[in-house]
């Protein structure tokens, strides 16, 4: 066994240690992304998704290819490794991957359009910060307007660090705006109980 020295690159993340700390990212991969689907050169945006934005699963408007819209949020979908502020929008465009019409696809170019002037993020895992599991959930209420289901979405941070994050449609239908909440809560608490155990494991304190 050799030792390689300092880690730089692994998987499509690049990742670069300092005395400040460790940063992830995956600027070349979207860079990448870009050029695949000839967005290199379009106008940023700095929002993910228009306001008020209605998806559903057959709306009017033109098909669009489906193997390239499954292309493209398959790609997105893998730049959510370090990219925790997509993981909403892009779960939601990822239900769309069967028939695909042209406001699908426009609603995934919105994406990529914002990240068009976004390449350059990732974590940062600062040295030294208080590093204790701190965890935030949230839902919607009946947002998806083809099965009236809720969205549950949650975050964990060791510290100001973000180690785990979530957002997903839920199984079943709710039917008051504090039912879904509590479905989040307990998706939530599972993977605290998960963390909390990993972390015992790792003799982290």
């Amino acid at each position: 066994m050799s030792d390689l020295g300092i880690m730089h690159y692994f998987l499509g993340i690049e990742v670069v240690q300092s005395d400040a700390g460790i940063f992830v990212s995956q600027k070349k991969y979207a860079q990448e992304i870009l050029d695949r689907f000839d967005m290199k050169n379009c106008n940023s945006t700095t929002t993910l998704v228009e306001t008020g934005l209605k998806l559903v699963k057959n709306p009017a408007g033109k098909g669009v290819d489906s193997t390239l819209y499954k292309q493209m949020v398959g790609s997105l979908m893998y730049l959510t490794a370090t990219r925790p502020n997509l993981m909403y929008v892009v779960s939601l465009i990822s239900r769309y991957m069967e028939q695909p019409k042209d406001i699908h696809l426009l609603a995934a170019k919105r994406i990529l359009r914002y990240l068009r002037g976004t390449t350059e993020l990732g974590l940062l895992y600062k040295k030294g910060e208080q590093s204790c599991l701190i965890g935030f959930i949230d839902s919607d209420y009946a947002r998806d307007l083809d099965d009236r289901k809720s969205t549950s979405g949650y975050v964990f941070m060791l510290g100001f660090a973000v180690v785990s994050w979530s957002s997903k449609k839920q199984s079943l239908v709710t039917l008051s705006t504090t039912e879904p909440e509590f479905v989040a809560a307990a998706s939530c608490a599972c993977q605290a109980l998960w963390l909390r155990k990993i972390l015992k494991e790792m003799h982290f304190e």
